[in-house]
């Protein structure tokens, strides 16, 4: 939920007016997909990654205001907590060596915002959970000052009557509660996009659900929340509960959660949004003036507002997007799946393995979601949350198989096919994907290495919160050197 908004105490009749409009936006989007009225020439892709602030020994700093002054690059922006922020990579083609200018821009634009957070004694670390928060770090206080995360909060906890409830069970277990969504702002990811035509949405959507599960694995990176070890990819079930809605009661009675896999593959974009209307209250009802019908007689294009706040607040990681550029509509499936980090090559080497893979599996001419339930996928999903590189899920064909074995067997040659029908150079999809298999041979993502070190640490006898701290400075180190995770070595030190 991008936009600004201020903040404000909302009516019975804001919210019976709001989901009129959003129903009205609902039977314009209906008309204009039935007409085709949509860029899908020349299909961009994009890039966001969400970042921690650190200071010199590896805690939180509360500095985004202050740093993003600094940096003073528009495409950064603050995130919910004090201690995050997020850029806005431009979007662009990936042939003519789109991935690697996506990669320059990245790495140009992160050296020059370290720089800038140096200034205000911060560092920026991309990676899935901030290891080093404490239960203070994620309490009302530390959200950050624009009115609509504050909003955000007031309305999600209003929904719900009542604290929200963290309970993770993994390696170790964590439970708690919070008085704020701020336990939301622990989970820093990156997000890719895909603009598609309105006929190959749902192929691009049912795709990319069918390999989030192997996008977990490969790339898990929050091992850590607060002092406790849990899943390899803890942000899933912890971003999962920071924006529950529901009641223990609503939850017993099938009330669907706002953080959602989904139920089904689908037959077209309007599926999901459609779904967003009819399941889901609005927490945001802001209406604007625009009058979306009036507009599409008119021959102009809809911003569809009401439509677009409320799917930004329905957190699918898989997420449907419209939006509107020189006034021409477009469609993009936005993939939330990965955590941030742990290097820019490695960020890189991700996406150019999503693009690749969902690229061939749409295109296929038998899908893979014709011959694998939607509850197989989610079932993989949760499996590779929770195990990461270790984990092993069911596919078509094969039955059970490691998600390494997976990826070296069948998935690497669809994203080398795949990457060849985007235009990618031959020899540039090679170096990306040679990343992801290193990764898969050796056996080593964020989360594995940053667990394994803290081990090795525990083991001579520096306490968890120590050994964490230390870790985390080591990886600072390794992120910045850019090497790709699978070759990390050990500490330097483990005393």
């Amino acid at each position: 939920m991008g936009r600004d908004v201020d903040l404000q105490e909302f009516s019975r009749a804001d919210r019976t007016r709001y989901r009129e409009k959003v129903r009205r936006c609902l039977d314009v989007l209906a008309l204009m997909l039935r007409e085709s009225r949509f860029d899908s020439e020349d299909p961009m892709t994009g890039l966001e990654i969400e970042f921690n602030l650190v200071d010199d020994e590896g805690r939180p700093a509360l500095k985004n205001v202050e740093a993003l002054s600094r940096i003073a690059n528009p495409a950064f922006q603050t995130e919910l907590g004090q201690f995050n922020l997020e850029i806005n990579v431009p979007p662009r083609r990936l042939d003519e060596n789109g991935a690697a200018r996506f990669e320059e821009t990245l790495r140009a634009s992160l050296n020059d915002a370290e720089r800038a957070a140096n200034e205000v004694d911060a560092h920026l670390v991309m990676i899935g959970i901030l290891p080093t928060l404490e239960a203070g770090h994620l309490g009302p206080a530390t959200i950050s000052p624009n009115p609509r995360y504050q909003l955000l909060s007031d309305q999600i906890l209003a929904a719900r009557g009542e604290d929200l409830l963290i309970d993770i069970s993994g390696q170790e277990r964590l439970r708690t509660t919070s008085e704020s969504i701020m336990p939301e702002a622990a989970c820093t990811s990156t997000q890719l996009h895909i603009q598609v035509s309105p006929d190959n949405f749902a192929a691009y959507w049912n795709a990319s659900q069918s390999i989030s599960a192997i996008q977990l694995a490969l790339g898990a990176n929050s091992p850590y929340l607060l002092g406790k070890e849990l899943w390899h990819e803890t942000r899933i079930p912890l971003f999962e509960q920071a924006t529950d809605t529901r009641s223990e009661e609503l939850k017993t009675q099938g009330v669907r959660p706002r953080v959602w896999f989904g139920e089904r593959w689908i037959n077209s974009i309007f599926d999901l949004f459609e779904e967003n209307a009819r399941y889901f209250p609005a927490l945001l009802p802001i209406t604007e003036d625009e009058d979306p019908v009036a507009v599409l007689e008119a021959g102009g294009t809809p911003a569809l507002e009401e439509l677009k706040l409320h799917n930004g607040t329905i957190y699918r990681w898989n997420r449907p997007i419209y939006d509107v550029v020189g006034d021409v509509p477009h469609l993009r499936v936005e993939n939330r799946v990965l955590a941030a980090g742990p290097t820019v090559i490695d960020t890189m080497a991700n996406a150019a393995f999503y693009f690749g893979v969902v690229r061939s599996l749409a295109e296929s001419e038998r899908p893979l979601w014709s011959r694998m339930s939607f509850s197989a996928a989610e079932e993989n999903f949760h499996a590779a949350a929770r195990w990461g590189i270790d984990s092993r899920v069911y596919w078509p064909g094969i039955g059970e198989v490691s998600s390494t074995e997976l990826v070296l067997r069948r998935l690497l040659p669809m994203a080398r096919e795949g990457l060849a029908t985007w235009g990618v150079d031959a020899a540039e999809a090679d170096r990306l994907l040679e990343v992801i298999e290193r990764r898969c041979v050796v056996g080593q993502n964020g989360a594995s290495w940053f667990a394994g070190r803290v081990h090795e640490r525990e083991a001579t006898g520096v306490d968890r919160g120590e050994a964490v701290r230390r870790t985390l400075l080591d990886y600072l180190d390794r992120m910045h050197a850019n090497a790709p995770v699978h070759e990390w070595d050990r500490p330097v030190e483990t005393g």
